[in-house]
C-alpha cells in the first residue's frame, strides 16, 4: 500500500534534484538578466574561486565540529539514560531531551542570541566572577554553540536507542574475562554504539550543512555559509543557476557522508 505514494515522492524528489542540476548549467545574460539556457560550465568554475571555497570549507568544518561537540556530550547522557538509570529516571530524562523540540527553532536561536550578545547573560555572569568577557556574541563560536545546542537531542536520541539494544549478557561476559570499565567500554560498547553514533551524526552534519538561519542571525560578518551563499544569490542577487550550482555541493558532500556513514552500519540504528 504504501508502495504507489513512495514512488511519486521519489519520481518527484529525483526530478526536482536533477532540475536543479540541469539549472546549474544555465547563465544569467548580463545585459537583460534573463536566464539563458545554452548549457554552460561557468557557475561550477565560479564556485570553486574567488570566496566560495572558504564558504565551502567553513560549512563542513563547522558541521565537523558541532558533529563531534555533540557525540563527546551526547554518549555519556545517552549511557546513563540507558545502561544507570532506573525506568523512571530514564523516561524523565528521555522527556527532557524531547522537550526542547517543541521549542521553536527562532525561539531558541534569539535565546542565544541574549544569552551571548555584548551584555548579555555570559558576559553578566563573566564579570561578577571578575573573570574577562568572551564576547561570543556574532562571531563563529557563537554558531557553533547555538548549532550544537539545537542539534544535540538528535544525536542523543539514536544513541540511547543503540546503547538500550546492547544485552548486557555481553557486559557480564567481558567483566567476567577480566576487563576493566574501560577495556568493556572500548572494545564491546563504543563498537555497538557505533551505528547509533553514526546515526545521530547523520542529523547534525545534514542539518548545519543546510542551515542559513542561524548564520543569518548569531553569526558575524565572516559568517557565511553554504546555504546562506545560496540565499543571497537566490533572492538577492537573482542569480538562480548559481544558487543552484551552490546547491549541489552540500548534497555531494552528504552522498559522501552517507556512504561512510552506511558502511559504519549508521541506517540500522534509524
Amino acid at each position: 500500500m504504501l508502495s504507489p505514494p513512495l514512488l511519486w515522492f521519489l519520481v518527484i524528489y529525483l526530478t526536482s534534484l536533477v532540475l536543479m542540476l540541469v539549472t546549474g548549467f544555465w547563465s544569467v545574460n548580463g545585459f537583460t538578466s534573463q536566464i539563458d539556457h545554452h548549457l554552460t560550465g561557468q557557475n561550477f568554475s565560479q564556485i570553486t574561486a574567488g570566496a566560495y571555497p572558504s564558504i565551502i570549507g567553513r560549512t563542513v568544518l563547522l558541521a565537523v565540529l558541532v558533529t563531534v561537540t555533540d557525540a563527546i556530550v551526547a554518549f555519556p547522557f545517552a549511557y546513563v539514560m540507558a545502561r544507570v538509570a532506573t525506568q523512571r529516571t530514564q523516561r524523565i530524562l528521555l522527556g527532557a531531551v524531547l522537550l526542547p523540540l517543541w521549542a521553536s527553532y527562532l525561539a531558541k536561536v534569539y535565546a542565544w542570541i541574549s544569552i551571548l550578545e555584548k551584555g548579555g547573560a555570559l558576559n553578566w555572569t563573566f564579570s561578577k566572577v571578575g573573570l574577562p568577557n568572551p564576547n561570543l556574541g556574532f562571531t563563529n563560536g557563537a554558531m557553533w554553540i547555538a548549532f550544537c545546542y539545537i542539534w544535540l537531542p538528535y544525536m542523543i536520541v539514536p544513541i540511547y536507542g543503540a546503547l538500550e539494544r546492547i544485552p548486557s549478557s555481553l557486559l557480564d561476559a567481558s567483566a567476567d574475562l577480566g576487563g576493566s570499565s574501560w577495556s568493556t567500554l572500548r572494545r564491546v560498547i563504543l563498537p555497538l554504539a557505533l551505528p547509533g553514533l553514526a546515526a545521530g551524526s547523520i542529523f547534525t552534519f545534514s542539518l548545519t550543512l543546510g542551515d542559513y538561519v542561524t548564520p543569518l542571525l548569531i553569526g558575524g560578518s565572516n559568517s557565511t555559509l553554504i546555504g546562506n551563499a545560496i540565499y543571497e544569490n537566490l533572492l538577492t542577487g537573482g542569480n538562480l543557476p548559481l544558487a543552484a550550482a551552490l546547491s549541489t555541493v552540500p548534497i555531494a558532500v552528504m552522498i559522501i557522508y552517507l556512504g561512510i556513514a552506511k558502511r559504519l552500519g549508521a541506517f540500522e540504528a534509524l
